[in-house]
């Protein structure tokens, strides 16, 4: 096994990410990316560093031949985590990240159909309202709430079609992985190259979004307080909305996934093992806050305040998961 080979699979086995390590070594996250994808050595120093760091001989760093069949160059292990490492292969990944890429612009479309679906119902009932369009008020829901279920179902087809595609991925995002020789090298180079796009489409979605009231505030500079003119506008908001979630959704699909090849961001190896060990409390969490929502709607039957339990459940979620995290590390 060649040194690149041998830093990886130390740093997954202490639970690391390229970030963790090159703090360690007070080095930069791009250093330990070239060094995994055997674009460059580190110097002595360095090995050093990677021998008191990993907790190895420099001997076991240095010769290819040598292989961790001693107790006492064994690295440390989160013996905690009941995680093993699934292998990748370089097929494997390439298959992965050409899936969400062509799942990207699906979903990111399915999302934009859904936003849009109410436009027509908006436009037609607006203009019925104000005896500009001669069409029955039953005609013009009619056919407004059809076009709102033909856009709905197509974008729910494409987010079914592409997360059953995508179910043999699946365990790229929730296990440990033991990516092949060259994949990290490989990934980290894509992500180089993506983070400008990424960068710019992001900047863009959100600058979208918050202009998307835009069309309103210009109606009502225009024509004033004219309800026909203000409610025509709205779908020129969705328009915006629906745009800038595109590209937002879009760009972020395919970067989450160069970061899951790569265990960083949201995806490092301890935020993995903290989602195994909080699954069992997230499963009665959610369950109990759905019988609370469906027992007090029913039984007071105010379903138009009921859903407030929901974002607050989001809120009380996050503190749970929190202390849960701060028990299990005293004990």
């Amino acid at each position: 096994m060649i040194l690149a080979d041998k830093i990886i699979e130390l740093r997954k086995k202490n639970g690391w990410s390229q970030e963790d390590l090159a703090e360690k070594l007070e080095v930069s996250r791009q250093s330990i990316s070239k060094w995994e994808g055997a674009q460059s050595i580190p110097d002595m120093n360095k090995i050093l560093k990677l021998s008191e760091v990993f907790s190895v001989s420099t001997d076991y760093l240095l010769k290819d031949e040598i292989e961790l069949d001693s107790p006492g160059e064994a690295p440390k292990i989160d013996t905690e985590s009941s995680l093993k490492e699934v292998p990748v292969s370089m097929e494997e990944a390439n298959a992965f990240l050409a899936h969400k890429n062509q799942a990207a612009s699906q979903i990111a479309l399915g999302v934009l159909l859904c936003i849009l679906s109410p436009s027509l119902l908006i436009v037609l009932s607006t203009l019925q309202e104000s005896s500009l369009l001669p069409l029955s008020e039953g005609k013009s829901v009619g056919i407004g709430v059809l076009f709102l279920f033909l856009l709905a179902g197509a974008g729910v087809a494409l987010f079914i079609k592409n997360s059953i595609e995508g179910d043999r991925f699946h365990y790229i995002e929730k296990e440990l992985l033991n990516t092949a020789y060259g994949v990290n090298g490989m990934v980290q180079e894509k992500k180089s190259r993506y983070q400008g796009t990424y960068t710019s489409q992001m900047i863009l979605g959100i600058f979208l979004c918050i202009i998307a009231a835009s069309p309103i505030f210009i109606s009502m500079i225009i024509y004033g307080e004219d309800d026909l003119h203000t409610a025509l506008a709205v779908p020129f908001l969705l328009l915006f909305v629906a745009v800038g979630v595109f590209l937002i959704v879009k760009t972020n699909i395919i970067w989450d996934a160069l970061n899951m090849l790569l265990e960083q961001g949201d995806y490092r190896r301890e935020k993995k093992m903290d989602e195994h060990k909080n699954e069992t409390v997230g499963q009665i969490y959610w369950c109990s806050v759905t019988a609370i929502y469906l027992a007090y709607s029913f039984i007071t039957r105010r379903w138009d305040i009921s859903w407030i339990i929901w974002p607050v459940a989001g809120v009380g979620y996050g503190a749970i998961r929190g202390i849960v995290n701060s028990f299990r590390t005293k004990i």
